[in-house]
């Protein structure tokens, strides 16, 4: 068994690949949508102020709960409470299903920016290249296959020789990236065949300014519970991976200062990723091509880029790079938690481990990348919509069991231990706790109840009951 000698050689190292984890493909295709379909500016002003209460809280008690008991979920919760190790079990299998599609979407971003790479850039835009794509029984395997091989990889060669040393280069590079293609984005400019001129910076305007149009008490909530949900995606809170991380921060760090970093790092490129992609949009689609999920990333994109002309397929290499660079610190992390708590389960070592995990997910992504082909199906979930092998994975992980996780573990601190548990080790080594006053209310009165909330709502069962 590898025990926590392995750690982060210092804050930086951590905040990095914390905030790797956390930068995922949701932030670059999931964030901007709800932004233009909740309100533009209204969305962000709501979702700044969870990031800052909710989202804290959540991040503060996974770190916090990690770095203490020096395990991961399973380990972690059983030391806090041994009748409580059920939900470290829970906690262990969300990042177990998420990596049977990861790597898959991974792989779809890859081949997008071989395309671009390749200078075929004008056949990404076809209305049914996506489509064939993902159905093809070969293409989609095999760079699913490669993108989880180089993850595994990572992963295998260690904390500070893999996770760390691969999230100090990408994401650098992945701000670097993001900066450019945004202020890009806010020069565009366009004519549409009705003479009507749309440019950057109308569409950048959209993004931030507040719409109340039409807004009820209920749209209200659904607004507010859409950036509840996006706390998950963008923080990787509620998953087990921010407790396996926060095993690995060393004692003299202060938690205090990394929460803050990570929180500011990861909000700022979700609002850029805004600024990235909603002008664009904008002005080549108008609204209309702000469409849900992988419509945005692999469809509407795609047809902007090819609008802008020479200088579209230059943007759209930056792009699917730095989606890669985003995607795969992410799925580094998954695979990492899966990797730590296997290790404890089974007191095996780091490279024995990895490599089992990778031959069975390897596997796993193959069938999932076959879930729009040869093993198609179509039903229809709780929440109503319609979903394949993917997105049954993608509903089971994230819209039921993080949120109840995410209320369970709020009960556990706030409740049956004490949040001064967790306020104990933010105040290790002498640092002061900036936000302890605000993290006692929230962990024992306000989340539970909006957990409570959003998992009845994520899961379909609130309309239920109010139907």
């Amino acid at each position: 068994m590898e025990k926590k000698t392995s750690n982060f050689s210092g804050q930086l190292g951590f905040v990095l690949a914390a905030a790797g984890s956390a930068v995922g493909v949701g932030n670059l295709w999931r964030f901007p949508y709800l932004a233009a379909k909740d309100g533009g500016g209204l969305f962000l002003i709501i979702y700044l102020v969870l990031v800052l209460t909710f989202g804290f809280t959540l991040l503060t008690s996974d770190i916090a709960i990690g770095r203490k008991t020096q395990k991961s979920a399973i380990g972690a919760y059983e030391e806090m409470h041994p009748k409580w190790k059920f939900l470290g079990v829970l906690t262990f299998l969300v990042p177990v299903l998420i990596m049977t599609y990861y790597a898959v979407i991974g792989g779809w971003i890859t081949k997008y920016a071989c395309v671009y790479l390749t200078g075929q850039a004008s056949s990404a835009a076809q209305d049914d290249y996506f489509t064939s794509f993902i159905t093809s029984p070969v293409s989609p395997v095999v760079f699913g296959l490669l993108f989880m091989a180089v993850t595994a990889f990572i992963v295998y060669k260690g904390v500070e020789g893999g996770i760390e040393k691969v999230s100090k280069f990408m994401m650098p590079v992945l701000l670097v990236l993001v900066v450019i293609i945004a202020i890009y984005s806010l020069t565009l400019k366009h004519e549409d065949a009705d003479g009507n001129v749309r440019t950057g910076l109308q569409g950048f305007l959209y993004y931030i300014t507040p719409h109340f149009e039409g807004l009820t008490v209920e749209r209200f909530l659904q607004i507010l519970l859409d950036a509840m949900s996006q706390l998950f995606f963008s923080l990787s809170v509620s998953m087990g991976i921010m407790i396996t991380y926060g095993s690995y921060v060393k004692p003299e760090v202060d938690l205090n200062k990394s929460v803050s970093q990570v929180e500011f790092f990861d909000t700022g490129v979700a609002l850029l990723a805004g600024v990235m992609i909603i002008p664009a949009v904008f002005v080549f689609s108008g609204t209309d091509g702000m469409g849900v999920g992988p419509s945005l990333m692999f469809v509407s994109l795609p047809k902007v880029f090819d609008a802008m002309g020479p200088a579209g397929t230059v943007v759209g290499v930056l792009f699917f790079i730095s989606a890669i660079f985003a995607t795969l610190t992410s799925c580094i992390s998954v695979l990492e938690s899966i990797v730590a708590n296997c290790m404890e389960i089974f007191h095996t070592d780091r490279k024995k481990t990895t490599l089992v995990l990778a031959l069975i997910y390897l596997a796993a992504s193959a069938v999932i990348a076959l879930g729009y082909s040869v093993f198609y199906f179509n039903v229809t979930l709780p929440n109503g919509s319609s979903a394949q092998l993917l997105d049954i994975m993608d509903y089971v992980s994230n819209s039921v069991m993080m949120p109840l996780i995410a209320l369970l573990s709020t009960i556990l601190i706030g409740w049956v231990k004490s949040p001064k548990y967790v306020a104990d080790e933010m105040e290790r080594g002498g640092y002061k706790f900036r936000r302890k006053r605000m993290y006692y209310v929230m962990i024992r009165y306000v989340a539970p109840v909006m957990m409570l909330v959003l998992f009845l709502q994520s899961t379909g069962l609130l309309s239920m009951i109010f139907k």
